[in-house]
């Protein structure tokens, strides 16, 4: 008697072990333990699959993402790919929040409403889109896990992010799921639009530092699967990974693409007066997140445009102390340079005479004044500057500002944000003071 078992089932058998050793890990996880992704089973499906809605509330992010904040949506989509909203699933102190965002947007609320968190996750998002290591992305990832996630049976625990971007391709949504401890690695992510998933990533074996891919193809075969790694986002690689033979894999391409465009282009700005008074070394002139090099990118602005250091003065003359007649950079000693307010009558003042409040305010309008050339960004140079949107991240946005220097601040980033060029997210502790001005989003945070 032939005793030897049908051909396939012996490997059969070694799969079935294999999947039960894996069994723990089958899901990606969230803090408590709130899968993020469907089985692999339910992966290949031929037909569209539906994206999982959270239950209505107050605070949903699908009640925050129905619409950007002053557009209609019967009036199309904008022809730059642009953030409309941010997802904080599971961030810090933030669960089931949906920010929306317009072109310009304040985040009001009191020390301690996660402000900063919000655009720290803002942040991170942008690095990933960049093509930055998840380590550069979240230096201190247990710093956004939030601080009442439990962890598993392999004591894992992590934090969950997301957001939309607008374009060309309509709404397309993204969401990533991160571990943080034991170690840092992206355990899920996925990328939809319409209702139809286009990629979807999952750790399914623990012991490799990939996750399982799997991309809408929409061909003779439905899904296209293929591992990637676990420290860089899936969506940020898949143009140099999905062929565009297929209808499908070209809808994939298209939203990848107006996913990474809107991401990248972001610059993080926090001026420190402390480091803007003193002379400092000639250098590339691209301003740096800190405006410590204000004077280099002066001398650089008043040589190279004409224009936009003329708009700089005007700006810098109505909130500024006493009369200005221009704004300077001159040398100072052997490679140094140092900024100066031109008062007209010969007098020239220093920056180290001008107070906290001035020194933020010219930084904060030479940003809004200038463009992805002039600040230290990750601009995407394959696409044409017509088509790209500058984001600034501004935290404590009107700290050390007078009232006038405020409104003046206000009405300036009014003004250049209904251009479409640049669109501002700013943290601040009250925005009663942005009240009635169009164009502004407010969106309140709670100390829940």
């Amino acid at each position: 008697m032939n005793c030897r078992e049908p051909a396939g089932v012996s490997s059969d058998r070694g799969k079935t072990a294999q999947a039960e050793r894996f069994a723990p890990y089958r899901n990606p996880y969230l803090p408590h333990m709130t899968p993020l992704l469907p089985s692999p089973s339910s992966v290949p499906s031929p037909g569209p699959a539906p994206v999982p809605s959270p239950p209505p509330s107050p605070a949903s992010p699908s009640a925050a993402f129905t619409a950007p904040s002053g557009k209609d949506a019967t009036q199309g989509h904008p022809d730059r790919p642009c953030v409309t909203g941010l997802l904080l699933s599971a961030f810090a102190g933030h669960r089931n929040l949906g920010l929306p965002l317009g072109p310009f947007t304040l985040l009001a609320g009191a020390s301690g409403s996660g402000k900063t968190s919000a655009l720290r996750a803002y942040e991170a998002l942008a690095r990933l889109g960049g093509g930055a290591e998840l380590w550069e992305a979240f230096p201190e990832p247990d710093a956004c896990v939030p601080e009442r996630a439990r962890a598993d049976a392999q004591r894992r625990r992590g934090f969950r992010i997301g957001c939309t971007a607008d374009g060309p391709e309509g709404p397309v949504r993204l969401e990533v799921a991160v571990q943080a401890e034991p170690e840092l690695r992206i355990v899920g992510e996925r990328l939809t639009a319409d209702g139809v998933v286009l990629l979807e990533t999952a750790l399914r074996d623990p012991g490799r530092r990939t996750v399982q891919a799997a991309w809408h193809t929409a061909g003779s075969t439905p899904v296209t699967r293929a591992p990637l790694p676990d420290d860089r986002l899936g969506t940020a690689m898949l143009p140099l990974r999905v062929a565009g033979k297929t209808p499908g894999q070209r809808r994939v391409l298209a939203a990848a693409e107006q996913m990474v465009v809107a991401l990248r282009s972001v610059f993080a700005c926090d001026p420190r007066p402390d480091r803007m008074r003193d002379p400092v070394p000639l250098g590339s002139g691209r301003l740096l997140g800190g405006c410590g090099n204000l004077a280099d990118v002066l001398w650089r602005t008043q040589a190279e445009c004409a224009i936009r250091y003329g708009l700089l003065v005007s700006a810098v003359r109505a909130a500024c102390a006493g009369p200005v007649a221009g704004l300077r950079a001159e040398p100072y000693g052997a490679g140094l340079v140092r900024a100066l307010l031109d008062r007209g009558d010969g007098v020239r003042t220093d920056l180290v005479r001008l107070g906290d409040g001035e020194l933020r305010y010219v930084a904060l309008a030479l940003v809004l004044l200038t463009g992805p050339g002039v600040l230290e960004v990750d601009a995407p140079g394959e696409v044409p500057a017509a088509l790209q949107t500058l984001t600034v991240l501004a935290d404590g946005l009107d700290r050390g500002l007078d009232p006038l220097q405020r409104a003046e601040l206000l009405r300036l980033a009014a003004r250049m944000c209904e251009r479409g060029h640049i669109r501002l997210v700013g943290a601040v502790s009250d925005a009663s003071w942005a009240a009635g001005v169009g164009g502004v989003t407010v969106v309140h945070l709670d100390c829940d």
